[in-house]
This record gives structure tokens, C-alpha cells and sequence, in this order.
């Protein structure tokens, strides 16, 4: 998650002071790589895949559920420096820290060939062999690693392993442990730092499902207990707040790890230049809403069942440091108006924020022939220092204003040892900025190192908005699939262009409970020319599997490949056509969705009282379920995917892989 680097941090109030410096030395840094970079040419389709996992505690005898919180020490062994580090180089395998004590994030060590067919066989194989080795690493056969989106009783009771209570000062969350967090000293600091920032905790508030015995839609949640150990208000008028945190007919949150505790999937794949990685960044602009609806796995918050079936807004809202000004709402008394900046010359240039730091992207990069500059209708603000500093330095109007914007934003921690850095050599100062701008896409630079001809990383691009799925095999099968699309694109030259306000409409309607079912997305059906776009409103399953004159992106798939690796082996075409019923199965609702899945189970649940309110024996049943289908427990497999994977996956054994774990 982000950069990590070793030192003191600083606390809001000294950093602050510094942010400027920060500002200013990271556009140096990103002005000396691209004088460096903006020639490298030729570089290789790479590409890699990250997924996160949480260490649950399931207790078979007693039906209950915690999140293991004391298992941190398994992310210690066998990440850098860890005992077991090597073990992992050895199965190709690289671990690094989260947000969350009770999260490990896992990557490939080496990067895959999107060019070689052969390399899109090992990805499935490589997942496999990182959730192999944390279980190996646990000390309790009874705590696993699971791929949940979200953990379902996240903030309910005494939700950990070891037990803790909400009291802690990173935070000052009413539900969550300071515990539960990471304890390098960057994750306590990035949690208290966002909440000093904006004046007051975090406020998350989601829409509530409503259900025949749900409270009133008048009320906010009995469940928010009332504690006095904090000033803040969370349900109540007081002197720190003329309204409550906590919206009436919504599920409340308050702190920063109800976001950044939840998991998700991420692709990074190279450009061979610059111009092709943000043409491919324009191309996934449209991609990314309909990449995060077809993977819906969030519909429990905080023991809840939300009208929403992804954590999207949740992170969002989580990690949201932008004063009452920025947010353009009435300031709170006695609040730090200019988020604690008392300097006249940087409140002058405080501005207006429409988003969170960790939201959709607001415009496209440009650099393309099929570009046009009224695409771009959403006019985000921008540092128009930073702007005409990049202008100046040989970049263009877009490009310019893509990082002028990411610009806007303040440091969050700064480490003392870190303050003066060689602009020639580091790139730590522009890091801390864009790498605390979460967004669907993220446009990568390459470091100061990466000369033409390096075998450093280039310029790539980052699509970062799938929710992490249960298996493996799901997994492997959305990260080939939005490689394979990614390089479908490139290569037929598809002009994937609209209004970017219309992908924002998409980007809403993703969120959506059954979005696949009840929901239609805009999309731009002459995609083979650069005429003026001709946009439809086409349903998930029209748009992915084909239909009212649209190829569908996984015919486009299938015809790129078809072109470009024609020799496969048939027991590799079966995979590949797998992999793209799960997608195109999901996408038409004729494979259920983990969501509406998850969502079943709770309403179909004898204790379940038809209050929106979600019992721990269905979390239970949830967690108990992600395990064995994880494990591809024949039953479990064809009751999630249906006859035609699951009994793939039976027919391939993938049960057998688990058995002597």
C-alpha cells in the first residue's frame, strides 16, 4: 500500500509546515524522470497482479468468527527480511504489508510476458502458491487466509482475535481497535494525520437495505454506542458539530480502516512508451466501473446489509482528509478552516475539492489521435503553479493536468529523515503524493534510474478497481481477462472515448445493489473510428458478452487472441474459455455475483430477522463458506459457479490442491 519507508514520522501540525517543500520537490522529481523517460521505446508488454487476503479465525465447534489480529507475525516471516523470505523467492513469490495487522498483500516476484500465451497459465498457479505458503506460516490450523472484499463483522462487538476494545488515539474510532492496524509507524500516522487534517474523525455513511422490520427511516442505528472518549459527534448535536456524523436510514462509520481494512485486486501492466501507456490509461477510463460491478463482493458493512454491493465509497469516505472548506460545507466551530494551514500565502491557494482523495479519475491523458478535449468535461481543480511549472517543462496541457491535479493535495506523512532528499536520484517526494491519490486508475512513472534501454520499470499504468474474489481460479481468471482486454485494445486501436461525465454516471451506478440486473451503463459503440462518439446505454451482459451493436469485450478478446497466439493447446483454450464464462457469466447475472451470493445467505438465514441487521451465525456461514469454496469443495463449487465451471473444477481435481494443506 503506497510507500513505505523507515524513520520518524511527523505529526500533522510539523508536516503541515512541509508540504509545500514536499509539492514542490516531487514536481522536480517527476520533471527529472521524464526527461530521463519520455524516450524509452520499445519497452515489453510486463504486466503483474496484486491480491490481498484476511486472516480470519473460524470456529467450526462454536460457529463463530474474529478477525485475527495476533497473525501479523506471518506477513513478518515471509516478507524482506523475514525468516521465511527465501522460501518465498523460491515459489516466485513476493509478501508486503497492509493496512490492516490481519492483512497480507501478495504479489508475483517476477513480472509475467504479455506477449507469451504461456505466461497467462502461470497466474492461476502463482495465487495459488502464495495462499499455499500463508497457510503454511499460521500456527492455528483454525485461522485461514481468505479473499474476502470485505470482513462482514468488521466494527461489530468484539470482532478480534486476541479481544481489544475501540479506545485507541490513531483513530478514535468508536468501533474499531487502533490494534487492528498495521504497526509499521506509517499506518498509525496516515490514520491519525487524515483525521487531524479534516478537523474531525472520518464519516462514512452508506445506504442501508431496507428490509419489513427495519427501523424507521427517520432514525440513525441504535447500535452506534454512545461514549464520551473522543469530541466528536457521531449521533448527537453538540458543541463540536451542529448536525451528527451519522446519517438517519444509512450504516455509519468512523474510521479509516472500515476502508482500507477491506481487499481488492489490482493489474499493472508496462507500456513499450510513454504515448502507449496513456493511450492504454484512456482506454481502461470506461473499463474500470464495469471491471468493479462485475466483481461485486461488499454487500455487509459493519453487520449490516447495505443497498450497495461494493466497498468502493467505503474506502473513499474512509481515507477522505479535505476540511469542511474543501468539501464546501458549513465549517465546524472553532475548526481549523484551511485544514490547520495558517500561512495566508497557502490558504489563498486552498480551493474547492469535489472528491475524496481516493475516488474515480476526472480526466483522461490525452495523447492520442481518437482525443478530443471536450471529452474532458469534468474541470477538476488544479495547482496552477505545479501546472505551468510542467507546461514549462515540456509537457503537455493534459498530461500537465493530470499531475496539477493529483498536486492539490497535502502530504499526509512525512518522515523527519526523509525531508531532504537528491532530486536527481530519489523519487520519494513525488511518491508520497501520487501515491496517496487512490484512484480506478493510477498512470505510473518510471524512476529516475530507468533510462532507454533499462531494464528498470517504464511508464505503465495501474487499473485498480476489481473487489478480490474467493478463488484462485476467480482471481486469475479477472486479471488474464483485463490483460488480454487491455492488449486487445492496443492492438485493434479501439477508440474508447466519451464524455468523462458519463463515466462517472457509470461509476455511481456500479455501486448499485444488483447492478448487473437492474442497471445499464454508457458505452461507446463506434469504437472503431474517430468520428464523434455514438454512446448507448447497454446492460453489463451486452457490453462484456456482446449485443445492440456492440462487438462486447470479450469477443474483442477472442478475436485478439485469435490473431495473436493462434496455437494453443487444447487443454489451454479450455481454461481461457473458463476463464471468460466466469466473466461473461457474471457480467449477463447467469453466474450469481459474491454479493448477491453473500447477500442470500443472510436473508435466507434462520436467525436472519428481516432487520437489515446481520447475525453472527451468517457471518459465519460466510466466512465458512469463502473457506471451502476457496478450497474448492465440490458441493461449494457448484452451488457458487453453477454446472458448467464447477464441474470443470471438479473434473480438473482443483479439490485435490488443498488436501494435504
Amino acid at each position: 500500500m503506497g510507500l513505505l519507508s523507515l524513520g520518524t514520522p511527523l505529526h500533522w501540525n510539523d508536516s503541515k509546515k512541509l508540504a509545500d517543500h514536499v509539492r514542490s520537490n516531487g514536481i522536480t522529481q517527476l520533471i527529472n524522470s521524464h526527461t530521463i523517460s519520455k524516450d524509452r521505446d520499445n519497452d515489453k508488454f510486463f504486466w503483474g497482479d496484486e491480491i490481498e487476503y484476511m486472516m480470519v479465525l473460524i470456529d467450526e465447534d462454536n460457529k463463530r468468527v474474529k478477525l485475527a489480529i495476533d497473525h501479523d507475525w506471518v506477513l513478518e516471516s515471509l516478507s524482506e527480511e523475514g525468516t521465511k523470505y527465501q522460501k518465498a523467492i523460491d515459489n516466485d513469490v513476493l509478501f508486503h504489508p497492509e493496512y490492516g495487522r490481519f492483512m497480507l498483500e501478495a504479489t508475483p516476484l517476477n513480472p509475467y510476458d504479455g506477449t507469451l500465451i504461456s505466461d497467462y497459465f502461470k497466474v492461476e498457479e502463482n495465487m495459488h502458491k502464495r495462499r499455499f505458503l500463508a497457510l503454511e506460516e499460521t500456527s492455528d490450523s483454525n485461522v485461514y487466509p481468505l479473499t474476502l472484499t470485505t470482513y462482514p463483522l468488521m466494527g461489530v462487538d468484539d470482532f478480534c482475535s486476541p479481544p481489544t476494545q475501540p479506545k485507541g488515539n490513531a483513530s478514535k474510532s468508536l468501533f474499531l481497535p487502533d490494534e487492528l492496524i498495521n504497526k509499521h509507524v506509517r499506518f498509525p500516522t496516515l490514520t491519525a494525520n487524515i483525521r487531524r487534517r479534516r478537523g474531525q474523525k472520518v464519516a462514512i455513511n452508506i445506504p442501508l437495505f431496507r428490509d419489513e422490520n427495519t427501523r424507521s427511516v427517520a432514525s440513525v442505528d441504535p447500535t452506534i454506542p454512545k461514549r464520551e472518549l473522543f469530541p466528536y459527534s457521531d449521533i448527537e448535536p453538540h458543541l463540536e458539530a451542529k448536525n451528527p456524523a451519522a446519517k438517519a436510514n444509512h450504516i455509519y462509520m468512523d474510521s479509516m480502516g472500515f476502508g482500507m481494512g477491506s481487499s481488492c485486486l489490482q493489474v499493472t501492466m508496462q507500456a513499450k512508451n510513454i504515448n502507449e501507456a496513456r493511450f492504454l490509461f484512456d482506454s481502461l477510463v470506461n473499463v474500470a466501473p464495469m471491471m468493479l460491478a462485475v466483481t461485486a463482493a461488499a454487500p455487509v458493512f459493519r453487520g449490516q446489509l447495505a443497498d450497495q454491493d461494493v466497498r468502493w465509497n467505503v474506502i473513499s469516505g474512509a481515507v477522505d482528509d479535505r476540511t469542511p472548506f474543501e468539501r464546501n460545507e458549513e465549517p465546524l466551530p472553532d475548526h481549523p478552516l484551511y485544514g490547520g494551514h495558517t500561512d495566508f500565502e497557502v490558504q489563498s491557494k486552498m480551493q474547492r475539492i469535489p472528491k475524496s482523495r481516493y475516488d474515480s479519475i476526472d480526466q483522461y491523458l490525452g495523447g492520442s489521435d481518437y482525443f478530443k478535449s471536450e471529452y474532458n468535461d469534468i474541470k477538476p481543480p488544479i495547482d496552477k503553479d505545479i501546472f505551468k511549472r510542467l507546461i514549462d517543462n515540456g509537457f503537455d496541457e493534459h498530461l500537465s493536468r493530470h499531475f496539477a491535479h493529483l498536486f492539490i493535495r497535502d502530504p499526509l506523512v512525512i518522515f523527519s529523515e526523509r525531508i531532504e532528499q537528491d532530486n536527481m536520484d530519489s523519487m520519494d517526494h513525488f511518491e508520497n503524493i501520487q501515491s496517496t491519490n487512490w484512484q480506478t486508475l493510477r498512470f505510473k512513472v518510471p524512476s529516475q534510474d530507468s533510462t532507454p534501454g533499462s531494464n528498470k520499470p517504464g511508464w505503465r499504468v495501474e487499473l485498480r478497481p476489481m473487489e478480490i474474489s474467493l478463488t484462485d481460479f476467480e482471481n486469475a481468471a479477472y486479471s488474464v481477462f483485463s490483460i488480454l482486454l487491455s492488449r486487445a485494445l492496443l492492438y485493434f486501436k479501439i477508440n474508447n472515448y466519451l464524455n468523462i461525465s458519463l463515466v462517472e454516471e457509470n461509476m455511481v451506478r456500479a455501486h448499485h445493489r444488483d447492478a448487473i440486473h437492474n442497471d445499464k451503463f454508457y458505452i461507446r459503440t463506434n469504437i472503431n473510428n474517430a468520428d464523434a462518439p455514438i454512446v448507448q446505454e447497454l446492460t453489463l451482459g451486452e457490453i462484456f458478452n456482446g449485443g445492440c451493436n456492440f462487438k462486447g469485450y470479450i469477443p474483442l478478446v477472442k478475436e485478439y487472441i485469435a490473431m495473436d497466439f493462434p496455437d494453443m493447446t487444447d487443454a489451454d483454450r479450455e481454461k481461457l474459455d473458463m476463464y471468460f464464462t466466469l466473466v461473461g457469466g457474471r457480467a449477463d447475472g447467469s453466474i450469481i455475483t459474491t454479493a448477491s451470493f453473500f447477500r442470500n445467505i443472510v436473508l435466507s438465514h434462520p436467525d436472519y430477522k428481516k432487520d437489515s441487521m446481520v447475525p453472527e451465525s451468517a457471518a459465519f456461514e460466510i466466512c465458512a463458506f469463502s473457506k471451502k469454496v476457496g478450497e474448492y469443495d465440490p458441493k461449494s463449487v457448484i452451488d457458487f459457479f453453477g454446472e458448467t465451471i464447477g464441474d470443470y473444477l471438479n473434473r480438473k481435481k482443483y479439490h485435490t490442491l488443498f488436501q494435504s494443506k
